[in-house]
């Protein structure tokens, strides 16, 4: 069991790093996302609801792949982002996945940006 568990970690790589001029805890997710991987991105957004930064940033430019579960792990950390006064915004999502939120209209919920360095560009115009 250990090895699938090790595997579905493989599948989803999240790296994370706090921009404190931008007030920003970006999350770059890379690989699949889905029910065996979604543990990884549910820490993450834990740990940018604690960091104290008023933005997360979900770079999804290297995501190729999200299930519901994936789907649902951000509307969740979205709602709790939202009373904690913590915007969640999704970055460069991909055809694949940005399909999947247009078919289930959670696209309309999130703040898409097109790229990091426009995301980075409007937090620091504000």
């Amino acid at each position: 069991m250990a090895g699938r568990a090790d595997a579905a970690k493989r599948r989803l790589m999240v790296a994370v790093r706090q921009m404190p001029a931008q007030d920003a805890f970006v999350l770059t997710l890379a690989g699949e996302l889905d029910h065996d991987s979604v543990e990884a991105l549910r820490e993450a957004l834990a740990d940018g609801l604690a960091s104290g930064a008023g933005r997360i940033l979900a770079d999804c430019s290297d995501l190729r792949f999200c299930d519901s579960t994936g789907l649902n792990a951000l509307l969740h950390s979205r709602l709790a982002g939202r009373e904690a006064g913590v915007r969640l915004e999704l970055v460069a999502l991909q055809p694949p996945v940005a399909r999947m939120f247009e078919i289930t209209g959670a696209g309309a919920v999130f703040r898409m940006h097109a790229s990091l360095d426009e995301a980075l560009a409007e937090s620091s115009q504000r």
